[in-house]
């Protein structure tokens, strides 16, 4: 067989190729721009090749490579020769876009240039501004923990509204879980389910939106994704009887000796409604005692001024000031802050017979706690430090309760009044 020669292409002409010391074409004469392509180690591979720009001498060559010889047929290829080369003649550049496409970003390389570039708060009176170092690590977590196994080597123009809808259904299943251990003693345990799923979402959805922004990507696939959001259901917090069982937890504790720091942080949470890094990070400077305020510089929406009940300030003039640290609860050791309460909570909830409860439930209880006391929306928010009614009208269904345990009496009344046949 010459080096390059012209023939009509058969399985038998392509099976009769050989290797040679360098590489050769054999062209189709029933296509032209069709052609085999010997490689020196044998390999069979067929191309197309074209000029661009609808043609012309003048016009840069192109190749495109169509398919492996044994996956594709000589008839098969031919045909795909054939609309390869159709797109030529109209003007398109396929070797060009195909090139383009290898070089597209891939998932795992937005998600590296959201990290760099993208983290910042979307929405809201800090829309803008960076994202909170826990917030931005914990955010970054979850995007390689789930988006980068299941989606990782996908280009990003490849996920599409059905890859959205599929990723969230496989995080939910608990695909993306993982158990890697990095160390002595030290883990990374990655888990999924319902919870994760909804998490990572609205974290992809910053992704695509941040991508959106840069032109990387036309549209958000994430928005028009069917997936359940939220839960719908009711926020978990504790009634008056599991308060009373969680303080006497707290007293017996303390009595047993378990660790003061921890147990006054508890209860803080509770008297609050602060987040739990708020209360462990908190300094003496953002007290006010004279006003009952606290005053956080940094809380996760921005500065923050909060109202103290009477009960935190009282609880809090009782602690002992460590002259030597600006933290009102110092660690054992070091400079930082407290950082135990994590081991010592499960201790709690057990005792106190609320498995499942966390220190985050402790908020949701104050707010529903106030707005079922008939505490106006605005003024719940301003305990909870909100920086918007949104997050706030989350407890608005816990209003209704006294508003229907009243419905309830009247209608008794009026029921009795109206007689047997209600």
């Amino acid at each position: 067989m010459p080096k390059t020669s012209e023939t009509v292409l058969t399985k038998g002409v392509v099976d009769s190729c050989n290797a040679a010391d360098k590489r050769y074409d054999v062209w189709d004469s029933k296509l032209p721009g069709f052609g085999l392509r010997v490689g020196t180690s044998g390999a069979k591979t067929y191309v197309v090749r074209y000029r661009a720009n609808g043609g012309g001498r003048t016009a840069p060559r192109r190749y495109v490579t169509v398919g492996r010889h044994g996956t594709l047929t000589v008839e098969q290829a031919r045909k795909k020769a054939q609309q390869i080369l159709a797109e030529a003649t109209v003007g398109e550049d396929p070797a060009m876009q195909r090139n383009a496409r290898r070089d597209e970003l891939k998932m795992t390389a937005l998600i590296d240039l959201y990290e760099k570039e993208g983290c910042f708060i979307q929405r809201g009176k800090r829309q803008g501004e960076p994202m909170k170092d826990r917030t931005k690590t914990y955010t970054i977590a979850r995007l390689r923990h789930h988006v980068v196994p299941l989606l990782g080597t996908k280009r990003v123009s490849e996920v599409n509204v059905g890859e959205i809808e599929r990723f969230f259904r496989d995080v939910a299943a608990g695909k993306s879980a993982s158990d890697t251990k990095i160390g002595h003693r030290k883990r990374i345990v990655v888990r999924g389910g319902d919870g994760a799923a909804r998490k990572v979402f609205r974290d992809l959805s910053a992704v695509f939106s941040f991508a959106v922004r840069r032109g990387i990507v036309e549209a958000n696939p994430c928005e028009k994704a069917v997936v359940r959001k939220t839960d719908n259901r009711r926020e978990r917090f504790l009634s008056i009887d599991e308060i009373k069982r969680l303080g006497k937890a707290l007293d017996e504790l303390e009595a047993e000796g378990m660790n003061l720091k921890a147990l006054q942080i508890t209860r803080l949470w509770v008297l609050t409604g602060c987040r739990r890094q708020e209360i462990a990070e908190l300094k003496w400077d953002e007290i006010d005692f004279e006003r009952g305020l606290l005053v956080l510089a940094d809380s996760k929406t921005g500065r923050s001024v909060r109202p103290l009940a009477a009960a935190a300030v009282k609880l809090l003039q009782t602690i002992q000031r460590d002259k030597d640290s600006d933290y009102v609860f110092p660690a054992d050791s070091g400079e930082s802050f407290f950082q135990g309460t994590k081991k010592v909570w499960p201790k709690i909830v057990q005792k106190a017979g609320l498995e499942g409860v966390t220190p985050h439930t402790l908020r949701h209880t104050v707010g529903a706690i106030a707005t079922s006391s008939g505490e106006a929306l605005a003024l719940t928010g301003a305990i909870l430090g909100h920086a918007n009614m949104r997050s706030t009208m989350i407890y608005a269904h816990v209003e209704m309760d006294p508003s229907k345990l009243a419905a309830d009496r009247v209608g008794a009344q009026l029921a009795a009044a109206l007689g047997t046949g209600v």
